[in-house]
């Protein structure tokens, strides 16, 4: 399914910014050099790259056929998982946010609200775009009627389509690069 195609590309451009957010958190961590104010960029980037382009498609087209069409798969509750996986870390970003502000008004112990939110949500990312890439991505490909998998990959492709003329991939794939160029590993 080229829309599962594009969510796995999708997936390697939000660990490649999940390694720059634990590089920052290093930094904070040891008191290396890092720019404070690249986190409400990278909140940004999570809010609407990973969060709204990415998993908006995940929740309101490809799970919501899953659960519709793959019986097995709704009743399991596998698919809720994923829902609060997702909510999980929305809350580990609105933390990570607020740490941030607390920070930048002059209260230093807020950066363990920082380091401790972007870790944790830096780990449970990478665990939960694991279990998408090799299981639930798989059992979309594998079970979904052919025409579900048709009306899957258009539905999803008004949405890039919306995206690419928005210039958000664009965007945001753009502040990625920089990210990953400033916060190379020490």
């Amino acid at each position: 399914m080229k829309s599962i195609e594009i969510m796995v590309q999708e997936h390697e451009n939000i660990r490649r910014m999940l390694k720059v957010l634990r590089e920052i958190s290093y930094r904070i961590m040891t008191n290396g050099h890092y720019d404070l104010d690249d986190l409400p960029e990278i909140i940004d980037f999570v809010r609407n790259y990973a969060d709204k382009l990415h998993h908006g498609k995940e929740e309101d087209i490809l799970f919501e056929a899953m659960n519709a069409q793959i019986e097995k798969l709704a009743k399991s509750g596998a698919i809720t998982g994923m829902y609060i996986e997702h909510d999980q870390g929305r809350l580990f970003i609105a933390n990570l946010e607020s740490g941030y502000k607390s920070f930048k008004e002059g209260n230093d112990r807020a950066r363990l609200d920082i380091i401790g939110n972007s870790i944790a949500y830096t780990d449970l990312l990478d665990r939960h775009i694991e279990k998408e890439n090799t299981a639930l991505y798989r059992f979309a490909e594998n079970m979904l009627p052919d025409e579900i998998k048709t009306k899957v990959d258009s539905d999803c492709d008004k949405v890039e389509s919306e995206a690419i003329n928005a210039g958000t991939q664009a965007r945001y794939l753009n502040m990625l690069q920089l990210m990953e160029d400033k916060y190379k590993p020490e």
